[in-house]
């Protein structure tokens, strides 16, 4: 009985996530959607355009902390209790599942990468993120390592951007040199 009652709650966190998604895809394709993300890409450039970047800029730490707040009373709820340290280190998983997320998403979709894949592939970074942290408690390591291997993992994933674009002009530089010494080469057997 207990496996069926977590199970439904799961199944409806994972619907509310998707309610969610959806809801957040919808706002940010209307006009004051896409003013909030100009706002956030170029804030000067969406002045001049006539955007106010000021209001712009309150909504969005109004929608954000709104959602934080949601999250927080769904947890409580999931869990049965609240408490004041529920909260710590949340920003820590937070910029670990955008930055998991984003990595994944550009390495899988590249220029396909669009807004609703954004979206989606944050979320796909904190189960990736937790699942790891997950695969440490359960190896035996300490629990104040954790601290530790979640710096690690999300160091990783920052590295794989620099280290796929250091591979490609690398690949990039062996076939130029690659090239010219074929070129060079039935350039001399064509002279003998």
């Amino acid at each position: 009985m207990h496996i069926l009652y977590t199970a439904a709650k799961e199944t409806i966190a994972l619907a509310f996530v998707v309610v969610i998604i959806a809801v957040l895809y919808w706002f940010f394709g209307t006009e004051y959607g896409m003013a909030i993300r100009a706002t956030g890409c170029n804030s000067a450039l969406s002045k001049a355009e006539g955007i106010n970047t000021k209001a712009a800029t309150i909504v969005t730490l109004v929608l954000s902390n709104g959602l934080v707040g949601l999250s927080g009373a769904i947890l409580a709820q999931y869990q049965g209790f609240a408490d004041v340290n529920m909260g710590r280190g949340a920003i820590v998983i937070g910029l670990a599942a955008v930055i998991i997320g984003m990595v994944l998403g550009e390495v899988i979709f590249k220029k396909r990468f669009n807004f609703i894949a954004k979206l989606s592939f944050t979320v796909l970074g904190a189960v990736i993120y937790f699942i790891v942290l997950r695969i440490v408690m359960l190896i035996g390591l300490s629990t104040d390592n954790t601290k530790l291997f979640s710096a690690l993992i999300v160091a990783v994933f920052l590295a794989v951007p620099y280290l796929k674009s250091q591979s490609a002009a690398s690949f990039g530089k062996a076939g130029r040199r690659s090239a010219e010494y074929l070129a060079k080469t039935s350039t001399e057997k064509e002279g003998v």
